[in-house]
């Protein structure tokens, strides 16, 4: 019987509390387990972690890949961020010989692919980094006041639409060839849950934010 440890982890407490982005995860790891796990599973623990992507202290990750070690279960996560944001981080756990790891959201990856998955992923980060300073920069330069008590300022505003437009760019080459064929917004939605990428706020896509992405993608 194939067994499982289930790792999930939300950035902070009121999103642990809320079931914000963690409604996700379980829904990710059920259809999984349902569609693609091989043969009859158990899983043998559920661990939750309340910490930044970033960082590296993770007591509850420390006892998912204990309980992993010891019993031979394969790591199961719903997207690869969720076990880090770090390449690094995610190439020693991998680079483990008695460490398995599986993500829901990519259920036929291989491990080459996810090394290659999460360097793309860390290299976008940087790029939207990188483009909400610079809006930043430019707001400034333009005599917007940053800061204060006011909390959506011109140059907040700006660096809101850097980031959205640089993510509608990640999604440019799915998006724009089947829009180009013909396809419904709702299909194009589909089509990107199907592909396991999720929206700003690792929801699901609907007709409506494909729309957004369209739009931000004619706007040069």
């Amino acid at each position: 019987m194939q067994q499982y440890v289930i790792y999930k982890r939300v950035s902070t407490k009121a999103q642990g509390q809320s079931g914000l982005g963690l409604d996700a995860q379980v829904r990710d790891i059920e259809l999984f387990l349902e569609n693609f796990s091989e043969g009859p599973y158990e899983v043998l623990g559920e661990f939750l972690e309340i910490e930044s992507g970033a960082s590296s202290d993770r007591p509850e990750l420390v006892k998912a890949l204990d309980l992993v070690r010891k019993t031979g279960a394969e790591l199961l996560v719903s997207k690869l961020d969720r076990l880090s944001r770090k390449v690094s981080f995610i190439a020693t756990v991998m680079d483990d010989p008695k460490v398995k790891l599986r993500v829901a959201s990519m259920p036929m990856a291989e491990p080459f692919q996810l090394h290659i998955y999460a360097a793309l992923a860390e290299q976008e980060r940087e790029f939207i980094s990188i483009r909400t300073k610079a809006a930043l920069a430019e707001a400034k330069e333009k005599g917007v006041k940053l800061g204060g008590l006011r909390p959506k300022t011109e140059a907040r505003n700006e660096a809101i639409q850097a980031n959205a437009k640089a993510r509608a760019m990640k999604v440019s080459k799915i998006v724009m060839p089947l829009r180009g064929q013909g396809a419904s917004l709702r299909a194009i939605a589909e089509a990107l849950d199907v592909a396991g990428i999720d929206t700003a706020r690792g929801g699901k896509w609907t007709a409506k934010q494909v729309q957004r992405t369209l739009e931000r993608l004619s706007i040069d």
